[in-house]
């Protein structure tokens, strides 16, 4: 009886891993890449192909994704982007961040320069099944999703992601 449940539990946990390795290789760019509105600028299915993207979830006062901003201006700016291409999709949490005009203010003030999707409806959120705020997706070469980051003071996690997706040709 012991065998039969170690070989239940081994088998859930197979069908677990297989079902969470197939939830990643079904999600895409697309979702992102098809947002209507959009500030510094709007990628395109070209801009991304072949590079390493960083999709970070956001809101503009949150502390946490504050906190996240100062490694991702390094990154922008340190990190050729014929390597590496960052998206940020904004999802407010208050009606304050739903303002357009507090948005673009906040991205100047917070050195955002890199294309922003405004995502008040929440559809590229709930597209992606994004639970917090921050989260950030790391996409490869290929545009398959290799890894979900959720949360602050992370950075050498995300930078090592990046570094080994980029290395890999």
């Amino acid at each position: 009886m012991r065998h039969v449940a170690v070989l239940v539990f081994a088998l859930a946990l197979a069908v677990g891993t297989a079902s969470a390795a197939s939830a990643s290789e079904s999600v895409t760019l697309a979702s992102v890449l098809g947002a209507a509105d959009w500030l510094n600028g709007r990628p395109t299915a070209q801009d991304v192909r072949g590079k390493v993207v960083l999709l970070d979830f956001y809101t503009f006062e949150c502390f946490n994704c504050k906190n996240t901003e100062p490694n991702l201006r390094a990154l922008y700016k340190n990190v050729p982007r014929r390597d590496l291409i960052i998206i940020s999709v904004h999802s407010p949490e208050t009606p304050y961040e739903r303002s357009r005009t507090h948005l673009v203010a906040s991205l100047s003030e917070q050195g955002i320069v890199w294309p922003v999707a405004v995502d008040n409806e929440f559809r590229i959120w709930n597209a992606y099944g994004v639970n917090a705020w921050p989260t950030q997706m790391i996409f490869d070469r290929r545009g398959v999703l290799r890894q979900t980051i959720v949360g602050d003071s992370q950075d050498q996690a995300v930078d090592s992601a990046i570094k080994q997706l980029i290395a890999e040709r």
